[in-house]
């Protein structure tokens, strides 16, 4: 292929190849050339090029090859010399005229047709006059050419007059004549072709659209009898476009030539002639035709209403505006017109083209605003045709009223159903037309219940149902209105058939409206239909209405869920008992009076019963229900209609629906008994036994395989005209689905063999139609038992069930009927899978070969070779392996039957299928078969479409196959690559848009496998310009491929866009919409106009994926776009509003919103962009990308950094607050709860950002007044619940987020807040309710949930960054708060008794108050509890933070309750309250810690902890706990659980917290325990207080010691794992060093070794000994692990608690316990000795810190002296460790040590002190001694020097009298010898000085001390004096010098300059 890329072709190795690669070589080359052309200079090569390009045209080339070869052409001369192009159109000319016919030839006349199109197009008038000669020879070809050369031919005259434009106006006519007949060719390529030519004609040719208008139209009609949808949609674009120039011309046209312009009643009369009589013209053809001859054919319907579409898109929605209400006349006259409606199928048709019409002009093309006026016209019309039926009944019943009515009923459903899409695709934004009282929009659409046609009734009834779902606080007055209706009107059927309508829609749209119905409703519902039951009986003109409203109404009620139904169950039960006969007796006697109707609308409440509540369905009702279902199994044999004619007969069809319904729902085990009857009446059904009209089954289709749509045309589903395009489509459906259950199959298999026989006699019997009918019901019944089997694993039984079942699915392989065919294959597929046996398959596949191999006609192959797909689909690649050889190259052999192309669809379809379910063993099979695909791409004409769509699949199937190995680099790889991508390609060229949509799907799984290989810069265009595509299944697959781009490549998928938009402003062919917002911005535009689900979730997807990967480099770009989306509003007046509260800004702003509110007007001159403002689901989603955006910043401080800020998000601050505003304040409910939630991030992302201009400030400030609006409206009191509560969160948000500093802004905010309180004050049922309890409990519980967040962030965090006027604040929101307090707790206690009654089990159930709780009601007790799940935790944090401060609510009895609560009968004391205030808040605590579920926010656990905190805080309430050791015990063990479950060190750390408190809990009670016993006077008989007793035994589970032990364990050993002596023994353990811990990781560490040693003060003296051991090791491990050396000298938090805790223990009480002297002495040694094994840095431990272990150490020798002294063993180890510390290198080790050491030296027990002074004090001497020789450096040196002088000044000290001079003489020298000379002096550095300093000071302090000693010691040494004498004349010289400037300062004894945090001494 490599070889085929040069700008000349390369004819030496095109020689060299096969013949049959010769094709895909050249068009390989004209791709290339297609892609190099315009870059290239082509001078020198022109010649040649032109040369080998004409001579391809001789060589017949394929229909792509021959496109891409006319390009080139065109292009060549266009961008070189033009000199031999009138050769080069001549030698075409020639070809053209050629008299030769063959079919060999043809290609080579079509490629010439190709060229001179294309030479046109491209070069148009630079052609000059040759154009006469060329059209004529062109039209003179079309009269002798076969169909595919008269559709190139058209195409191709299309281009020349493209190019040509006005210029050709002579050949106007000319081509006119002859395109006219051609409208009608029996070709339906030709036909399209024409369209598109006569669509390019009327651009320039006027008289088209005057003078000739008329027969345009007609032709037009003509064209569409017998079409395909293909020609529907060319000539509809021709019709409505003809139609719409009438009423518009262009103006160019207008102002050549004086032109009579259509009036628009005109244009609309000539369509409608068309919808109501078709194509046999005018009033011409006489007299029969007004008397209402034959009717119009679907097709000519279908594609005039395609047209209007058409007509009114080109004319646009301004146009549509402005002449609504005419349209609207004109289109429901068409469906009132009675040749429209002659059949009621008929009818029901027009209806929907109609309602097609209406959805398709009215949903796309206009505005909100205008769609609002639109459905006032709407409302208008329906008013009006109600008031003349109304006149009609008041004067008479005459014929004609009747008539009238039954076309008055049409007008109606569709009026009706407008209405109802119009306000449902409205929303919430419809609101304004449902409330102004002008248009009246309920009052007229009530009245319609009242119309006498049922179908108008319903109509009505279906459009109340989208108002309430659009809006559904209309939902209860509605339901409400209907129901007084119904009981006023009760005599006249009309009402209680309207009405009960009404309110059965309205009850099964509850279901849509979150917040639902007060429950009540139901009741209501209940009784009015039981009484219209009741009284069915007494008025025989009424009792059918009343009957079926009764049911009707029960069956609605059963959607609302088992919630509701529960209630209501038995009296059901009783009610279906009573309605069908119980014994053979009564229903002889019913069927005498034949009111069996009555059954039809029970079963069908029966069927809703069992379809919605499965729940309720338990064995016992079951069985119940059973009694009335086998009374109708036995009435509905067909004797009743016998017996009562034949009007009865839909009623017993429909009753026998309902039954099948029903039993398909239920378990087959409970009707296992009437089996046998059931089966035989199912065959009577599907055999029409019964029937004479041959009904089939629509279940066909959705029971054939999804990707089958291809063989039986079924894509049509997938096309925008999908609901008008089903009635052409050639199964009409019929009434009746009967479903087949399986499981009755498979009990039954003894009836099978039976059954499938007689179907096959049936088959015989029947003939023609019948026979076919017959035949689809029995293959939906066959194959959806098949499936079920295959579902169940379940097998098909005997051989002979086998046989009868193959014959049967064999003989419908043959049949003409396409859909048939698919079944059988798919049948044979499905038992292939069913029986699973290598022999049976082998035998199927066998036959369908053999039958091939001989078989010439095109049913039988076409039927075999989808058996054969099928067999494969099913067994998949391993079952059919041995016969894919056999079945391929059959397949292949099919594909190339040029002869019919419905052989070749079928074949290559199955050949897809093999290829997708073999998977890898197909891989030797690819590239013949790819081979194949390429050859056929290149050779079948391009209007057999069927065919290119399987060759796409097939195409896509071998991408698959081949799959990531599509990467390699191999020759083979690269060959089977490059053929996918050029057969894509071609693909891509194709003209259908499926064969494109499979084109770009092909692409995409090749983009997977091979990235690299895809070209994004040709195929991003390709996509963005069919994002355009008026095809849906093509923007579906482009938008699908974008976002699998996007997922990877979005920046780039973004560039090629937009460059395509730069190309597109200078080539103005290509039509799209991409301004400077980009793809993106086209994206968002789809969003409004799309419907399709798949289409736009998409859409969300792509953008999704791109706003991931983009927003955050290009910030204003995507924040403009959302901005420009939401700034949108339908309401301009809510944006007004925000900039009069903004004050005053800058004028700037100012002029900006007026450019938005100009931009988003409607400009007059531009058509091109779409008119319609962005709808309110769009502006929805862009509100979701606004939060995703703020999200996705949060990554990177610096956006919330103003100082910092570039194009960071802070810098759009003000942009984001008002796109929130805007947002939250629309008519739209879901945009307000996106706008909401908007701004509540933005609160959170922004509240702690400085503004840099005023410090002090933070930048939130100057935006209070919007957030304030912003919040106000959803307050309201008609605003939803779920607006509300959602409100009420970002409130609290605000209010905690300390951003407001003053009161009057606060003010505001939080008066909404108390507002709302007082809404929760009044209680249950006080306001009249428009939406369910839950929604009340909703609302009331987020006021509640607001109110405690507020309270608990003005307690909690103080607004610490506001200095100045913080604490006012801060006591203004205290005072604020506090007049609420006591009626808020008790509000909030109330619901958290509420919250701890939920949350009972099941089985508890009967402890729950009958009537409900505080907030809640029984009967929503499912919806309530997640409610109360999302708000408990804050509350139950506020509650503990009230009850703690104020001593559990002491003094406020005297208040009255703040919820209407029942007079309680006995009133309880204050300390039985407190009681159950402390069980409640502790049993929800543990209740919710004992299990949070994964979901549960990490918040709700911390609260809870918070608040279990804050109540342990508490004097009574430590009381409480410590009383009831296994409360405290059962609480440990929760947060034991809990901590194993949830990893954050916050909850960790809170847990410590709580621990902490329980303990100190303990302890307070164990002292008052000690001290009453004191008092009582029992001090000589000291029992053991405290755990452990006198045997020191801790019960496990009794236990609180224990409980404690096991948690804080668990917390050391998950930080320190090394603890854990088993992890050191096991062989896998690598020892490794102590690290530090990280901050939280140490915090927590720490309090768990204070708590630890807080325990065994909880304990006995014999329970200590018990736990010691185990405290001391841990702690001592502790010390041991995180003991580690820091850069600052810092001591650990982890380090000082351990040490802290040493001295907690070893100072205990328990060493004077006479009993465990020993024990305890055992016990300290131990430690110790443990302390000094690790206190030796070594290789394993270098940065070991031994100042901590030396402290540790020290605290030993102190505070434990008694056990320590004379054990030389520890003694010597101690000496060691202070040698060692003495000799460090480390100047603060050795300081460390010195101050240590004088602790040791100054300890009371002489005996421990002394072995230490003989030991160290000489080693300290001569290290002092030494200094003289290296004097110290640093500061840290000195320190260290002086913490040993001062040692040793104490050992002066401490020494006898007698002794002191040797001491002195010590001392005295080395201080002496740190004096500086006074010439060194000067000169010395800094650290020297200070000691000279230090040295002359304390020799000048101890002289007076020690006189006597002093004087003996300087005498001795005569130096030392001179020294000392020089040193101190030279201070006293300095001393005066400094005099002069300041007093000298008395000298003070320097303090230790080094402290520890915390004194352990």
């Amino acid at each position: 292929m490599e070889l085929a890329h040069s700008l000349l072709l390369n004819e030496d190795a095109l020689a060299q190849i096969t013949e049959a690669k010769r094709p895909v070589f050249i068009f390989e080359w004209l791709r290339f050339l297609d892609k190099v052309l315009v870059a290239v200079d082509v001078k020198e090569k022109q010649k040649k090029l032109v040369e080998q390009l004409t001579g391809l045209i001789s060589s017949a080339p394929g229909p792509p090859t021959r496109k891409l070869l006319a390009k080139n052409l065109a292009t060549l001369y266009s961008i070189g010399d033009t000199f031999t192009v009138f050769q080069t159109l001549d030698k075409c000319n020639e070809i053209i005229k050629s008299k030769d016919d063959t079919p060999a030839y043809l290609p080579t006349k079509l490629a010439a047709v190709a060229c001179v199109g294309a030479f046109y197009d491209k070069m148009g008038r630079m052609l000059g006059s040759s154009f006469p000669d060329t059209i004529n020879n062109l039209l003179k070809a079309v009269k002798s050419a076969e169909s595919q050369g008269r559709g190139e031919i058209l195409l191709s005259l299309q281009k020349v007059l493209c190019g040509l434009g006005g210029a050709a106006a002579s050949c106007h006519r000319d081509i006119y004549k002859n395109a006219r007949s051609l409208l009608t060719d029996r070709s339906m390529a030709v036909r399209c072709a024409v369209a598109k030519c006569l669509l390019e004609l009327q651009n320039e040719a006027v008289f088209m659209w005057t003078t000739e208008l008329e027969n345009v139209a007609t032709l037009c009609f003509k064209a569409l009898e017998g079409s395909n949808y293909g020609v529907r949609v060319a000539v509809a674009k021709l019709l409505g476009t003809v139609m719409a120039t009438a009423l518009m011309p262009k103006q160019a046209a207008v102002m050549r030539q004086n032109v009579k312009r259509a009036t628009l009643e005109e244009v609309l009369e000539l369509m409608a002639t068309g919808f109501l009589r078709g194509g046999s013209g005018f009033l011409k053809s006489g007299g029969e035709m007004l008397k209402g001859g034959g009717s119009v054919s679907r097709e000519v319907r279908v594609g005039v209403t395609q047209a209007y579409v058409v007509f009114v898109t080109t004319l646009g929605g301004q146009w549509l505006e402005r002449n609504f209400a005419t349209f609207l006349s004109h289109v429901l006259d068409l469906v009132s017109h009675p040749r429209a409606t002659q059949t009621h199928v008929e009818a029901v048709y027009s209806r929907r083209c109609v309602s097609f019409m209406l959805r398709a002009t009215l949903g796309g093309l206009l505005g909100e605003k205008a769609q609002i006026a639109a459905g006032k016209e709407i409302c208008q019309a329906i008013s009006k045709q109600m008031r003349a039926v109304v006149v009609n009944d008041i004067s008479g019943e005459n014929k004609a009223g009747a008539a009238d009515v039954s076309a008055s009923q049409h007008v109606m459903v569709c009026a009706l159903k407008e209405l109802g899409s119009l306000v449902q695709s409205l929303s919430a934004t419809a609101s304004p037309l449902i409330q102004e009282p002008s248009i009246g929009l309920l009052e007229t659409v009530t009245s319609v219940l009242l119309h006498p046609s049922m179908a108008a009734r319903l109509a009505a009834a279906w459009c109340l149902r989208c108002v309430a779902v659009a809006l559904p606080y209309q939902l209860t007055p509605l339901l409400d209105r209907c129901a007084e209706r119904i009981n006023n009107l009760k005599s006249s059927p009309e009402a209680v058939s309207g009405y009960s309508f009404a309110m059965a829609a309205l009850l099964g749209g509850v279901h849509q409206c979150p917040l639902g119905i007060p429950h009540s409703k139901g009741k209501l519902v209940v009784s009015i239909a039981e009484d219209l039951l009741r009284t069915a009986a007494q008025n025989s003109r009424l009792s059918l209405q009343r009957t079926q409203a009764g049911w009707l109404l029960l069956g609605a009620l059963m959607t609302l869920g088992p919630s509701l139904v529960r209630y209501h169950l038995p009296k059901m039960l009783l009610l279906w008992r009573n309605v069908f006969p119980r014994s053979q007796k009564e229903l002889e006697a019913e069927k005498a009076r034949g009111d069996a109707f009555t059954w039809q609308v029970t079963l069908e409440a029966m069927r809703s019963f069992v379809a919605h509540c499965p729940e309720l369905l338990t064995e016992d009702v079951i069985r119940r229900l059973m009694t009335p279902i086998e009374c109708a199994m036995t009435m509905i044999v067909p004797a009743i209609i016998k017996v009562h004619g034949a009007h009865l007969k839909a009623s017993a069809a429909m009753v026998r629906l309902r039954l099948y319904d029903i039993l398909a729902l239920l378990p087959p085990k409970t009707y296992e008994g009437s089996f046998n009857a059931l089966l035989r009446e199912l065959v009577a059904e599907f055999t029409l036994t019964d029937n004479s009209a041959n009904t089939t089954t629509s279940l066909l289709r959705s029971l054939c395989h999804y990707d089958d749509s291809v063989l039986m045309g079924s894509w049509l589903q997938e096309t925008d005209h999908k609901c008008i395009e089903d009635q052409v489509s050639k199964i009409i459906n019929g009434m009746m689905n009967p479903k087949y259950n399986t499981s009755t199959y498979s009990k039954n298999k003894c009836n099978c063999p039976y059954m499938l026989d007689h179907f096959a006699e049936c088959i015989k019997q029947a003939k023609g139609v019948r026979q076919q009918a017959v035949q689809l019901n029995i293959f939906t019944a066959v194959l959806s038992a098949l499936k079920g089997l295959a579902e169940n694993k379940s097998t098909l039984g005997p051989e002979e069930v086998r046989k009868s079942a193959l014959a049967l699915v064999m003989g419908a392989l043959d049949n003409p009927n396409p859909i048939l065919r698919c079944a059988a294959g798919e049948a044979l597929g499905r038992m292939a899978q069913v029986v699973g046996e290598a022999t049976f398959i082998a035998r199927m596949a066998q036959t369908s070969f053999d039958k091939l191999k001989s078989a010439r006609d095109v049913v039988s192959r076409t039927g075999h070779s989808l058996a054969l797909g099928c067999l494969h689909r099913y067994v998949g690649g391993i079952g059919s392996g041995q016969h894919l050889k056999t079945s391929v190259s059959i397949l292949l052999a099919l594909a190339q039957d040029g002869s019919s192309h419905e052989v070749q669809t079928w074949a290559l379809h199955s050949l897809a299928l093999i290829v997708d379910s073999s998977g890898p063993m197909y891989r030797g099979y690819v590239e013949p078969t790819l081979s194949l695909v390429l050859t056929l791409l290149l050779t079948v004409p391009p209007s057999h479409t069927e065919v290119h769509q399987c060759l796409g699949r097939c195409l896509g199937a071998l991408i698959t196959t081949v799959g990531p190995e599509l990467q390699g680099n191999g020759a083979t790889i690269s060959t089977i690559r490059s053929s996918c991508l050029v057969g894509c390609a071609i693909m891509q060229d194709h003209s259908d848009s499926l064969v494109q949509a499979a084109a770009i799907s092909c692409l995409q799984q090749l983009h997977m496998f091979a990235p690299r290989h895809v070209n994004l810069s040709s195929l991003v265009p390709c996509l963005c310009v069919h994002l355009c595509s008026s095809h849906l299944l093509l923007r579906r697959a482009a938008v699908a491929c974008l976002r699998q781009l996007a997922q990877r490549e979005a920046a780039e998928v973004c560039e090629y866009a937009m460059s395509l938009a730069k190309r597109a402003g200078d080539n103005t062919t290509i039509n799209l919409n991409i301004t400077e917002t980009g793809l993106e911005g086209v994206l968002f535009g789809m969003l409004d106009r799309e419907t399709d689900r798949k289409l736009c979730s998409d859409i969300h997807d792509t953008l999704g994926h791109m706003l991931s990967s983009l927003a955050v480099e290009k910030l204003s770009h995507w924040l403009k776009l959302c901005k420009d989306v939401l700034a949108a509003t339908t309401d301009v007046a809510a944006v007004v509003v925000f900039e009069v509260e903004k004050d005053e800004e800058d004028s700037e702003k100012k002029d900006e919103m007026d450019d938005d509110t100009m931009f988003t007007g409607l400009g007059d001159d531009d058509k091109s962009k779409p008119s319609v403002a962005p709808r309110w689901v769009t502006r929805v989603f862009a509100a979701d990308c606004l939060c995703r955006i703020i999200l996705l910043c949060e990554n990177d401080k610096a956006h919330f950094d103003l100082a910092a800020a570039r194009d960071q998000l802070v810098l759009h601050l003000s942009d984001l607050i008002r796109m929130a505003f805007m947002a939250a304040t629309d008519h739209s409910h879901q945009l307000r709860m996106a706008g909401l939630q908007a701004l509540e991030d933005i609160i959170k992302k922004f509240a702690s950002v400085p503004e840099p201009e005023f410090p002090g400030h933070v930048i939130l400030e100057q935006y209070q007044a919007n957030v304030g609006a912003a919040l106000r409206p959803a307050f309201s009191p008609d605003t939803p619940s779920d607006i509300t509560a959602k409100a009420c969160q970002v409130c609290s948000t605000w209010i905690g987020s300390g951003v407001v500093s003053d009161l009057n802004d606060l003010r505001r905010v939080h008066t909404l807040l108390v507002s709302s309180l007082d809404k929760v004050q009044a209680g249950k049922g006080s306001s009249s309710q428009l939406y369910s309890e839950s929604a009340t409990t909703m609302e009331k519980l987020a006021v509640l949930k607001a109110w405690a967040e507020v309270r608990l962030k003005s307690l909690i965090r103080p607004l610490s960054h506001i200095c100045y006027t913080g604490n006012d604040v801060h006591k203004i929101k205290l005072t604020i708060r506090t007049a609420e307090l006591p009626s808020l707790s008790r509000l909030w206690l109330a619901m958290l008794r509420d919250y701890a009654l939920l949350t009972l089990p099941a089985e508890f159930s009967s402890q729950l108050p009958p009537d409900g709780g505080a907030f809640y009601t029984p009967e929503t007790i499912d919806t309530a509890r997640l409610h109360y799940r999302s708000s408990w935790a804050p509350v139950l944090h506020a509650v503990a933070l009230w009850l703690s401060s104020t001593g559990f609510g002491a003094g406020e009895e005297e208040l009255a309750p703040a919820v209407p609560q029942a007079a309680s009968s006995t009133t309880k004391t204050f300390e039985e309250s407190v009681k159950d205030r402390m069980h409640l808040m502790l049993g929800v605590s543990i209740e919710f810690l004992c299990f949070p579920r994964p979901e549960e926010p990490i918040e709700h656990v911390m609260s809870c902890l918070l608040a279990l905190f804050t109540l342990l805080e508490s004097p009574c309430f430590k009381i409480h706990i410590a009383e009831d050791q296994l409360l405290a015990v059962e609480l440990l063990n929760v947060l034991h659980r809990l901590l194993l479950t949830r990893d954050p060190p916050a909850v960790q750390l809170q847990v410590t917290a709580v621990v902490q408190e329980t303990i100190r809990a303990a302890q307070n009670h164990l002292q008052r325990q000690k001290a009453s016993k004191e008092e009582e006077g029992e001090k000589d008989s000291q029992p053991s207080v405290g755990e452990g007793g006198d045997t020191g035994e801790l019960v496990p589970g009794k236990s609180l010691v224990f409980a404690a032990m096991e948690l804080l364990v668990f917390v050391l050993v998950r930080h320190l794992p090394q603890l854990n002596a088993r992890v050191k023994e096991s062989p896998s353990h690598v020892p490794h060093r102590p690290q530090r811990l990280p901050e939280e990781s140490a915090r927590l560490v720490a309090n768990t070794v204070s708590i630890l040693a807080e325990l065994p003060s909880l304990c006995s003296p014999a329970g200590s000994m018990t736990i010691l051991p185990t405290v001391l090791f841990l702690i001592t491990g502790v010390l041991r692990e995180t003991a580690v050396k820091t850069a600052d000298n810092s001591v650990p938090v982890t380090v000082s608690a351990a040490l802290q805790g040493i001295k907690t223990i070893i100072t205990s009480p328990l060493a004077r316990v006479e009993s465990m002297q020993t024990q305890w002495t055992g016990l300290v040694r131990s430690s110790l000795a443990s302390v000094l094994e690790h206190s030796q840095p070594d290789e394993s431990r270098p940065d070991m810190d031994e100042v901590s272990m030396l402290t540790a150490i020290t605290l030993f020798l102190l505070s434990a002296s008694n056990e320590l002294v004379g054990v030389t063993v520890l003694q010597k180890g101690c000496m060691d460790r202070f040698r060692n510390a003495l000799k460090s290198s480390d100047p603060w080790v050795q300081a460390r040590c010195y101050q240590l050491l004088l602790s040791v030296f100054q300890h009371s027990s002489r005996a421990l002190s002394t072995p230490y002074i003989h030991a160290l004090a000489p080693l300290m001497v001569e290290k002092l001694k030494a200094v003289e020789r290296s004097r110290p450096g640093t500061a840290a040196e000195l320190q260290a020097v002086q913490e040993g002088i001062r040692v040793l000044e104490n050992l002066v000290g401490m020494g006898e009298e007698q002794n002191r001079v040797q001491l002195l003489a010590l001392l005295v020298p080395t201080l002496v010898s740190y004096l500086l000379d006074e010439n060194a002096i000067s000169s010395a550095p800094q650290v020297s000085k200070g000691l000279h300093d230090f040295a002359l000071q304390n020799l000048m302090r101890i002289g007076p001390l020690y006189p006597a000693a002093f004087k003996i010691v300087i005498g001795a040494a005569p130096e030392l004096k001179i020294r000392l004498e020089s040193a101190i004349l030279a201070n006293q010289a300095s001393n005066r010098a400094k005099a002069a400037a300041r007093q000298a300062q008395p000298t003070v004894q320097a303090a230790p300059t080094i402290k520890l945090k915390t004194s352990f001494f």
